[in-house]
């Protein structure tokens, strides 16, 4: 079903000590928060790795991304359950194009509810 203006799109993730150190691999974004645990033995997840959590929703829906904003509100820590919110603001066919403009907004929220990443994304989905 095509997507519409002011459809949310909701995904979840717990991020573990894994998935950070899997990042810390392959982007080498090895800052001492990413590889030290904290008193709780948590480590901090890295931005662009909360970030990843926009794009697998623009991914779900073939958007080839032209403009990404990220706004970093707090940090996030492994085993932490972050919900990103997806809004589609736009979503228009372009004829002469054949292509689909999409704009959307989102904001990601940890388990106790604090915001901790809004932002918003601009692309296009080609026709297939």
């Amino acid at each position: 079903m095509p997507l519409k203006v002011g459809d949310i799109i909701t995904f979840e993730r717990t991020f573990t000590v894994r998935d950070v150190e899997l990042f810390t691999e392959v982007s080498r974004d090895e800052g001492s928060h990413h590889l030290t645990p904290d008193e709780q033995g948590r480590l901090v997840v890295q931005g662009l790795l909360t970030a990843t959590l926009p794009t697998k929703v623009g991914g779900d829906y073939n958007v080839l991304a032209r403009n990404m904003n990220f706004e970093f509100l707090r940090p996030v820590f492994t085993e932490d359950r972050i919900i990103c919110e997806v809004k589609i603001e736009k979503y228009e066919w372009q004829e002469d194009k054949n292509r689909t403009a999409i704009v959307a907004s989102f904001i990601c929220r940890n388990q106790q509810e604090k915001k901790v990443l809004k932002g918003d994304f601009s692309g296009v989905i080609l026709d297939s």
